[in-house]
Order: C-alpha cells, then sequence, then structure tokens
C-alpha cells in the first residue's frame, strides 16, 4: 500500500492506495500545534472504516507522500530561526531593496516592507567576483573567521550566504561555508549558489534567507514526524511533495526546506491534469482546490503545467519572494471556513480570515462564533447535518443560524437565509476572480476549459463558477476532496539542476555548452541512481533560459539536448526559441538572434503507473430536501448519493451530491452525469456542453511547465 497525507489548514487529507490500485479518501481534523497528531488521527479513522489494527495499516505501507504547511506557515507567522545573510563588501540591501514593484502605486501611506533578514543581522566580507568568473578582490580567510565568531555572539541560529557571482565562480561562497561549518558547528548553512544558481541577486539572496531560516524549524519536524510514524508502525519510505510538482526523499527536503513552501497546493494540478485526460473533453483545465482556508487555482494547457520564479509568500511586493521555481497557483483567502462579517460601513467581507481547524465553524461546534462559508451552506440546505464526514460529526444548524443572524443578517437588516446566500455569492466571486486572474487577464479564455473542482469545499461553488466563467464542462472527480493528495500518489520523484553559461545564436560557444550540459546530466544521473530500487522508469529532461538581445527577461524553452552540438540544431533553439515567444507574448522576432542564459535538466523517476479509479456501477433513487437558490428562493431538490447514481445517466439540477467527504451543488439548470470512475461530469447552466474537438488557448505569461 502507498499513502498520501495533505496536511492543510482546517482537515488533514489522507488517500490510500491498496494493492489492487483502489484509492480511497478519509479526513480528519487538522491540529495546528500537533501536525503529526492530526496524520495519526486520519489513519486511526482510515483504519475504523478498513476494520484493522492502526499499527497493521500503517506497517503495510511502502511509501507515504507528505504534503506540509508546517515551513510555509512558519514564514507567514515569523517563527523561523534567527538567521543572519553573510554577503559581498559594500551590498548589504539586496534584502532591504528587493525589485521594483508596488500595489495600490498613489497610496503613499504603506510603509515600506522590512527584510525578510533584518540589517542588524546581515555582515559583509570582503570579496568581489567579477562577471566573468574572475577574482576582484581575494577573499580573506581571517576576514571570514571574525565575522563567523561574530555571529556567534549574536546566537544565531541559521545563515545564509550570497556573494555576488557566486554562480559564475563559487570558490569565495565554498571558502565562507567551510568556515561557517568549523566556527558554528551544528548551525545550519545555505550557499546561494548549490540551491538556486539563478541570476537575478535578490532572488538568490531571497531563497537563500527563507531556505536557511526554515532548516532548524523544518530538520526537527521532519525528525519527529519519522520518528512517530515509525514508532506507531510505519516502515516504509517518507517523501515529501514539493513545490515544484514532485516528490523528494524527506531527507533531502530537510537540507533545502524551501522546496516544501508550497508542496500542497502544487499537487492539485498534478490530479487535475490526470482527471481532465481522462474525464473531460477541453484540452485546456482550470483546476480550483478549495480548502477550509485557501481557494488555490492552476492552469493546464496542452497538458502542460506552468511554473514561475514568481512565488510570494504574502501580498506580491509586500512578502517574501522566493525566487525558486515552483507550479504557478494563485491563491486568495476563500474556503469553507473563511469568516463573513460586516464592516462599520455596512459591507460585506468574506475571507480572507479563516476560521481555521480550531475553533472552526460556528456549526462544528467547537466553540466558533462567527459565520463562515461552510456555515452559510448549511443554513442554504447544500450539507446534510446528519452526514458531515460519512456521518461521523454531527454540525449544528441553530449555531450556524445564531452566528449568521448575530454577525450579518441583523447588521443588514435582512433575514437569515438571505445573509447566508449573499455570503455564499461574495465567496463565489472572490473564487471567479482568483480564476481571471490567472485566466482572461494573462489572455487565456476560460470558455474553453474544463473546470476541475477539488478540495472537500469545492462542491459548494464549482459549478456556479463553471456558470460565472461559461466553461463548456465542470469535473469533480471522486478523488476531488482530497486533489493534492491523490496528485502526490500520481506525482514522480523528481529534481530540477541549473547552471549559468551565457551564449548567443549567432557566436555559439559549443565547447563549453557541451561542458554544462555534461555538467547537469551527471548531476540528474545521479539523483536517478541514489533513487532506490521502486523506481518504474526514469528519464531527463532538457531547457534553455533565453531571450532576444536587450530583454530583461527570460523565457524557458524545452530542448533536445542534442541541438546544442551543431549549428543546424542551434537554429532549431533559436526556431523553438521564437515559437514559444509568440505563444506567451503573440509576437516574435523571426530575424533577430537570442541570448541563452542558463541551461537546465530535470531528473524525474516514475513511481507508479497510475489508474483512474472505478467506482461500481448502482441503480439507485434520489431523495429530496429544500435548498435555498440565490436570486430563485427555496426550491425542492434531489439528494444523491455519489453511488446511486446511474453511471452515464443524465440528471438535471436543481441537485445535490453528497459523499462522506463533500456535498456538490448543482444549480437549476445544470445538467450532470456519472463517469464509471466516479468523477461527476457538470454542463453548467447556459452552456451548450465540451466541443468535440480539443481546444486550448494561447497567451500565457509564466516562464515554464512541467
Amino acid at each position: 500500500m502507498r499513502f498520501a497525507v495533505d496536511t492543510g489548514g482546517t482537515f488533514t487529507d489522507l488517500v490510500i492506495e491498496d494493492a489492487d490500485g483502489q484509492l480511497s479518501i478519509y479526513k480528519s481534523p487538522t491540529t495546528p500545534l500537533d501536525p503529526v497528531r492530526g496524520i495519526l488521527d486520519a489513519f486511526q479513522v482510515a483504519a475504523g472504516d478498513l476494520g484493522c489494527d492502526r499499527r497493521a495499516l500503517l506497517a503495510g505501507g511502502e511509501m507515504l507522500f507528505h504534503g506540509t504547511t508546517r515551513g510555509l506557515n512558519a514564514v507567514l507567522t515569523g517563527n523561523v530561526a534567527k538567521t543572519a545573510l553573510v554577503t559581498t563588501e559594500g551590498h548589504p540591501d539586496v534584502l532591504v531593496l528587493r525589485e521594483g514593484g508596488r500595489t495600490g502605486i498613489f497610496n503613499q501611506r504603506r510603509a515600506y516592507p522590512d527584510p525578510y533578514i533584518p540589517r542588524s543581522l546581515t555582515f559583509e566580507v570582503g570579496e568581489r567576483i567579477g562577471a566573468q568568473g574572475e577574482v576582484v578582490r581575494a577573499l580573506d580567510r581571517r576576514h571570514v573567521v571574525e565575522v563567523a565568531r561574530t555571529l556567534r555572539e549574536h546566537e544565531v541560529e541559521a545563515v545564509a550566504v550570497c556573494l555576488l557571482w557566486s554562480i559564475i565562480n563559487p570558490a569565495h561562497e565554498l571558502l565562507v561555508g567551510e568556515v561557517l561549518a568549523e566556527e558554528l558547528p551544528g548551525v545550519p548553512v545555505t550557499l546561494s549558489h548549490q540551491l538556486n544558481p539563478a541570476l537575478r541577486e535578490y532572488r538568490r539572496a531571497s531563497s537563500a534567507a527563507i531556505d536557511a531560516s526554515l532548516k532548524p524549524l523544518m530538520t526537527e519536524y521532519i525528525a519527529g514526524a519519522r520518528a512517530r510514524l515509525a514508532e506507531a508502525g510505519f516502515a516504509g519510505r517518507l517523501l515529501m511533495m514539493t513545490s515544484s510538482g514532485g516528490a523528494l526523499d524527506a531527507s533531502d527536503v530537510a537540507e533545502a526546506p524551501i522546496h516544501s513552501l508550497n508542496s500542497g497546493p502544487s499537487m492539485a494540478p498534478v490530479a487535475g491534469r490526470f482527471f481532465a485526460n481522462h474525464d473531460a473533453v477541453s484540452e485546456m483545465a482550470i483546476v480550483a482546490d478549495t480548502g477550509g482556508t485557501s481557494y488555490d487555482v492552476s492552469v493546464v494547457r496542452d497538458g502542460r503545467i506552468p511554473w514561475t520564479r514568481e512565488s510570494w509568500i504574502g501580498q506580491p511586493f509586500l512578502g517574501h519572494m522566493t525566487g525558486f521555481p515552483s507550479i504557478d497557483v494563485r491563491s486568495v483567502g476563500a474556503g469553507g471556513g473563511s469568516l463573513a462579517r460586516v464592516d462599520t460601513g455596512g459591507m460585506l467581507h468574506v475571507g480572507p480570515e479563516s476560521a481555521g481547524a480550531v475553533p472552526g465553524p460556528a456549526c462544528y461546534g467547537l466553540g466558533g462564533q462567527r459565520p463562515t462559508m461552510t456555515d452559510a451552506c448549511l443554513v442554504l440546505g447544500y450539507l446534510d447535518p446528519d452526514y458531515f464526514l460519512g456521518g461521523r460529526t454531527r454540525l449544528d444548524l441553530e449555531a450556524a443560524q445564531r452566528a449568521i443572524s448575530e454577525h450579518v443578517a441583523d447588521p443588514l437588516g435582512i433575514r437569515v437565509h438571505e445573509a447566508a446566500a449573499a455570503i455564499y455569492e461574495l465567496a463565489t466571486e472572490h473564487m471567479v476572480g482568483a480564476i481571471e486572474e490567472i485566466t482572461s487577464h494573462q489572455g487565456i479564455d476560460p470558455s474553453r476549459a474544463v473546470l476541475v473542482g477539488g478540495g472537500g469545499a469545492a462542491g459548494f461553488n464549482t459549478v456556479a463558477i463553471g456558470r460565472r466563467l461559461s466553461c463548456p464542462e465542470v469535473i469533480v472527480p471522486v478523488m476531488g476532496p482530497a486533489l493534492s493528495a491523490a496528485g502526490a500518489l500520481i506525482s514522480e520523484l523528481a529534481r530540477g539542476f541549473e547552471v549559468n553559461g551565457k551564449t548567443s545564436s549567432d557566436a555559439f560557444d559549443f565547447a563549453r555548452v557541451a561542458e554544462l550540459i555534461a555538467e547537469i546530466r551527471g548531476r540528474a544521473e545521479e539523483f536517478i541512481g541514489a533513487a532506490g530500487p521502486s523506481i518504474i522508469s526514469s528519464g531527463i529532461e532538457f531547457s534553455m533560459e533565453a531571450r532576444y538581445p536587450n530583454q530583461v527577461w527570460t523565457l524557458e524553452v524545452p530542448i533536445d539536448e542534442a541541438l546544442t552540438t551543431t549549428a543546424e540544431g542551434v537554429a532549431q533553439l533559436v526556431k523553438a526559441f521564437h515559437s514559444a515567444h509568440l505563444e506567451t507574448f503573440a509576437v516574435a522576432d523571426h530575424h533577430a538572434p537570442i541570448e541563452i542564459e542558463s541551461w537546465h535538466a530535470r531528473a524525474r523517476c516514475q513511481l507508479s503507473d497510475p489508474q483512474p479509479p472505478v467506482m461500481e456501477a448502482e441503480d439507485g433513487k434520489p431523495a429530496e430536501r429544500q435548498i435555498y437558490l440565490p436570486g430563485k428562493g427555496w426550491r425542492a431538490a434531489d439528494v444523491w448519493r455519489l453511488a446511486d447514481i446511474p453511471v452515464d445517466s443524465v440528471n438535471h439540477g436543481p441537485a445535490v451530491v453528497e459523499t462522506s467527504t463533500t456535498a456538490v451543488l448543482m444549480e437549476e439548470g445544470a445538467r450532470f452525469t456519472r463517469k464509471a470512475s466516479g468523477t461527476l461530469h457538470v454542463v453548467p447552466a447556459g452552456a451548450a456542453g465540451p466541443a468535440q474537438a480539443r481546444t486550448w488557448a494561447h497567451g500565457s505569461t509564466t516562464e515554464g511547465t512541467v
């Protein structure tokens, strides 16, 4: 058996793949102060359902994939190690000056954001490497020793090192790392050229600072999780999900914890791509993962998942840029636990603040007093209070009504169900806005895409969002309530490698490029060689980052490494770049040469051969209950259990389809069918249905694909 666990802000999702390849979902409330306890609680729920002992269940596991927001939450709350930055003399403000850009350009009252590491913990060393790798000013080892001893006096817990042009010649950065290891034994150090050999200094420094600050925390967390899982009976391989859409051994993530920052959300598009290929027609997919705290959106085009280096922790330009390649996922604070309130001006707000797992929505009966979207959906009839989590938890309808009445309905002077509908509609609009930001704002037409709904709270809004965006089809996979965890079981063991080596197509340095390609190929092969015997297959994919002369930004373009060995091959590289530039920006200069800045290799090791789930066909009948539809009022709606819907039969809304982990609202006018895989396929009201031919749109501004 294989397990996948995704620790969210409200629920911990567990997906189990048995010996026959069948998947099952289990959920348990997240325990924020002790996430491993939440994981073990989820296994306890699974053991009870499967009729076995938890220890026996864990002992039968070969692999456990783990996604966690532990590192992300630590950065957001500032609960990280006391970290110092060592940089080149004369350049101590790299984290202060950042990169240009701001939100609200006319708002002069917003304070300039603080650097990730304060200036008081930034230390300079006298050295200088030139842009061609030449030593302009030699590094004095004695000076580094003095700096290290000063760091000891400051009792720093981690150190990030980012020296100028270390990506071209790392000798000085390596020497600093050597001295720090001698003078500060046990204090973790991150060298920027090893972690993120990117050209842009701020991004390199920022990623090194974030990574170093997380090392003590994540090393302790991973070691503790491994020990407690072993104590509970698990003796298999522990893998951590990464923000780049793959998985790494837990020990590798402990050495570079920045990989884990957006590990959970990055897996949803991996699973969304799989289910869209199997159960939908449209070539492009919008993958939306609705949790208790956030709404995470990504786009899959032509089978490719875009990635970006411009991932921010917190608000863009106000938070901190990771500078590290990750799946391009946009998030807004809208989920099942998003809190609703009315401000002093009489304006309704939903999110971004969340009730979280503790105290949770008012209807959970755990002490929450403020209304959430989950409370609103319960009041509107979309949730059965006696069937939440398959009946393991009973929801308190009266508590939800009281919370909405006190905090929304009474301040607005409307009835409770009207207030609940307003909460629902506003949350839906926030979600639509998140999708528009990553689609129509980037020249992508959502009316050509299938909307894939994932997350435990996905069923409330997904069909309504599909209607608002004119999507021809919407699918909610049977594994949708744990989409990220399901994506982990589908994912590969993967890691990217990068090396800088600038050249141009009209003066191509064949010998130098051959050395660089050989270097990253060797590192990728070493990674594959250490992957273990459980892999099914492996491969290496190459790409280049290039631009037109005098451009500021680069594009990553997949390449065949053999093209770098001949003049004819270089011409093909130029042609590939023109095509990528045309696709991304709708313009290309076919007569211009290109400048290639860096070379990349991504090693992939396939761990499984994923198969779509198969749900037994039933021929049940629906029940009926009253639900409230915004703008339409109370309606009698069919209430189906997913397993009771006959396969491929066409059904019509209004209806609610329930499973033990979610409830899907079918609006009036929507048509829905259940696929053999258990996926709900929906044609929203007013949509003609999916096109017979697969189509996809041009116009993304993301930097690469997975």
